[in-house]
């Protein structure tokens, strides 16, 4: 079950026995107590209305403001780790409701080499995270290891060989790639592709694929994302463009990996 949901159930839980105390049970209680007994709740009320500030703070906080996830895999290196925690901020595009995630307060859009964290349209249970390259009416290409954009090529400048950790395999290549104002880097693994065969998702017909290449223009409200692990990452070249009201925020900051302290507060 949705976390958010599970403290949604409980947050209306705690504030119906909250309510219920106040209005009825405390009368009650001194009615037949004296005014003196009027705090002498049963323990199943006393544990809802202590948790009850506590869980709508925790449940504003990350429905708002900023929302914990851990990174899962290797697709986002060299820029994000297996293991690393990430903190996301929830309002950067916008205020949506909770639950439903309908945006009621457009507060701006993801840019060109953001980091962002949304619901895998295959299955929106599951949270990806991975890196805005294209936009609305973008025409994105991939052709021998190269992003192009709306025909230009960005602009990418080798670094050497990664000096990998143990979640990569093989002998890949860093870069620093540009992209507006964003500058991050990225791997390549030489002489290997992932080669993508009959794709099916929705606007494939805004797509052309001739083995591991490819060219794809963005339709309306949606984004192309990749991971900077170029080699190793399931992304908008096999499943499909994201959705805007898929996101759920803008990555921004790794507050903690308990196998590399020297990670905290390392993103780009």
């Amino acid at each position: 079950m949705d976390f958010a949901l599970i403290l949604f159930v409980l947050l209306l839980l705690t504030a119906v026995i909250k309510l219920i105390d106040k209005v009825v049970l405390k009368p009650r209680r001194i009615e037949k107590y004296g005014q003196e007994q009027e705090d002498y709740r049963p323990w199943w009320v006393e544990y809802a209305v202590s948790f009850f500030p506590v869980i709508l703070f925790v449940f504003i906080l990350r429905s708002f403001v900023v929302e914990p996830f851990r990174i899962p895999s290797g697709s986002m290196l060299p820029t994000l780790q297996d293991g690393d925690m990430i903190l996301v901020n929830k309002f950067n595009y916008g205020i949506r409701l909770p639950i439903v995630d309908q945006k009621i307060i457009p507060l701006g859009n993801p840019k060109k080499g953001d980091v962002v964290v949304f619901r895998y349209p295959v299955n929106t249970d599951i949270d990806y995270i991975k890196r805005v390259v294209g936009v609305s009416g973008d025409t994105v290409a991939y052709i021998g290891k190269r992003l192009f954009i709306n025909g230009e090529p960005l602009e990418t400048t080798p670094l050497g060989p990664y000096v990998k950790p143990s979640q990569q395999v093989g002998n890949p290549l860093k870069l620093q790639e540009k992209t507006g104002d964003a500058s991050y880097e990225i791997l390549n693994m030489p002489g290997t592709g992932g080669y993508i065969t009959d794709p099916q998702f929705p606007f494939v017909q805004n797509c052309e694929y001739a083995a591991s290449d490819f060219k794809c223009t963005v339709p309306e409200g949606h984004y192309f994302v990749m991971g900077d692990n170029r080699d190793n990452s399931e992304d908008s070249r096999y499943w499909g463009f994201v959705p805007d009201n898929h996101l759920v925020g803008k990555a921004f900051f790794v507050w903690m990996n308990f196998g590399d302290l020297g990670r905290i507060g390392s993103i780009k």
